[in-house]
């Protein structure tokens, strides 16, 4: 893979933005932690250093070896970077005297520097930060201001080191994807060759070297990320791809058949297996969420470990992981203080003895639907909402029994095809409901009830790092709702999710 643009991670709940603007300028990028990164950079063109929630004020101030970077590779360093460089370089940081968070607009503007073409004067910017740059580092540069802030930008002098104290990464910020390219392309000459054909040619010619004549078996899962890294392998290495659609009984409703019968046609070497009473058995009494998560993704180790010693000298276990999966799951700082765990990501146990290819690893959700279409997959399979990989398990908030996973299948095929037949499927990322472990009281006819509660989950995003709730009409939901409780019986209040990620997450659980 081409090593283009560094980014290291500072901690910042914008990081993952950065990586997704330098993405958009077809320019490959990859973002370690600021503390652990390679050691050998003679592939990399530039380095971004992000933000951070800690001030380099304090004692735990994060403190990143630059020594292989500055004055050798061009370095663009955001908000905590810019203090990083100015505080530990003979400037000074102090805190704010006033609130530095929110819309600003840049003033003071250098225009003559490349660093600001395109850039107009008054363009907006998002500052989200508390303490400020006072005093330049040695050889500082002023490029540009803004009302509250004097040292916005600055650039240092005999480096090719860029500074600045706001955020171009967030959409809030007009045209911080021309500064970034301004910065990348025209100051530090980084190829745009990162598109979804270049993708697939260098993937598909990796995956032949790397697995040669092995056999390799995939676990489908009916989604977008395995579905198209089963075409890749598939034009990699053809009939030594073996896959298998595993049913947990926590898909939705008619949801094994319907997959299989997505498959045909497809030129795919495909088994469906039927391992639901496994799953259920591994949740039995399970209550925590990342106890669940462990739980399946050991039933389904197991699954695989069964399925892959029916096929002769099967080396390697292929997986669908993409890159959100990856990020989510590395930390900053220490011991992973772990979001969740994704139960695609990391190694297998001793006992499977198969070697693992992801083929999607380096890719965002949307750039994994673009190469999709690079491959000539059904454009209805590649807009298949995301679905996880523990399915309604993480929906069903509690213990999971038959009757709860009933009961949330025929609530999410109503609340489904509903988006479908309205036309409004395609306008959200990802949608579902959620069985909430309480009942409430309810009138139907003359009569009292005590039913379960269920909760609505609609969110739009780009990559699902960030989301938020969507505007489903009235209309709609007044509908779904009237559906949902008259047609599926042990439910009688319906509710609708209006929570954003962050602070929230997607999913429940």
């Amino acid at each position: 893979m081409q090593h283009n643009v560094l980014i290291l991670d500072f901690g910042s709940q914008y990081t993952q933005l950065i990586a997704r603007r330098v993405r958009e300028l077809n320019i490959f990028c990859e973002i370690f932690p600021f503390n652990h990164f390679p050691t050998d950079l003679s592939s990399y063109k530039a380095v971004i250093l992000s933000g951070s929630p800690f001030s380099v004020r304090s004692d735990d101030a994060l403190h990143p070896d630059l020594s292989q970077i500055r004055g050798k590779l061009p370095l663009l360093a955001v908000c905590y970077g810019a203090q990083y460089l100015a505080h530990f370089s003979g400037g000074e940081v102090a805190p704010s005297n006033t609130r530095e968070y929110g819309r600003a607009n840049l003033s003071n503007i250098k225009s003559e520097e490349p660093f600001f073409e395109g850039i107009s004067e008054n363009s907006q910017v998002w500052m989200s930060h508390s303490d400020t740059i006072k005093k330049l580092p040695t050889n500082g540069i002023h490029l540009a201001s803004t009302n509250d802030v004097e040292n916005a930008a600055y650039r240092i002098e005999g480096e090719t080191t860029y500074a600045i104290q706001f955020h171009p990464e967030v959409y809030h910020s007009s045209e911080g994807k021309q500064l970034l390219e301004n910065f990348l392309v025209k100051i530090a000459h980084v190829p745009q060759n990162f598109t979804p054909n270049a993708f697939v040619e260098e993937i598909i010619t990796e995956m032949k070297e790397k697995i040669g004549n092995d056999k390799v078996v995939l676990g489908l899962s009916g989604g977008v990320d395995s579905t198209v890294a089963a075409v890749l392998l598939n034009k990699a290495i053809g009939k030594n791809l073996y896959c298998i659609f595993v049913n947990n009984g926590l898909l939705r409703k008619n949801e094994f058949q319907n997959v299989l019968n997505q498959y045909e046609g497809m030129g795919l070497n495909v088994k469906g297996v039927d391992a639901s009473q496994r799953f259920y058995d591994a949740l039995a009494g399970i209550t925590d969420p990342e106890l669940k998560r462990k739980a399946i993704g050991n039933a389904f180790i197991e699954v695989f470990d069964d399925e892959s010693h029916r096929i002769e000298d099967v080396k390697w276990l292929a997986q669908g992981t993409i890159y959100p999966d990856v990020i989510e799951s590395v930390s900053v700082k220490g011991p992973s203080a772990t979001i969740k765990s994704h139960h695609n990501v990391g190694g297998l146990p001793d006992f499977m003895k198969l070697k693992i290819v992801e083929p999607l690893r380096m890719l965002f959700k949307d750039e994994v639907r673009r190469v999709g279409a690079t491959l000539g997959i059904d454009p209805e399979l590649l807009g298949r909402h995301p679905f996880p990989g523990p399915g309604l398990s993480i929906r069903i908030l509690g213990d999971i029994t038959l009757e709860k996973v009933r009961i949330l299948q025929e609530v999410d095929a109503v609340f489904i095809d509903g988006l479908k037949s309205w036309g409004l499927y395609d306008k959200v990322w990802q949608a579902g409901a959620i069985l909430l472990p309480v009942n409430s009281v309810g009138v139907m006819g003359d009569e009292r009830t005590y039913e379960k509660v269920v909760a609505l989950r609609a969110v739009e995003s780009t990559d699902g790092m960030t989301a938020d709730w969507v505007r489903l009409p009235y209309d709609f939901l007044m509908k779904v709702s009237n559906d949902i409780i008259n047609k599926v019986k042990g439910v009688n209040r319906v509710v609708y999710d209006i929570s954003s990620k962050p602070p929230a997450t997607i999913e429940w659980e």
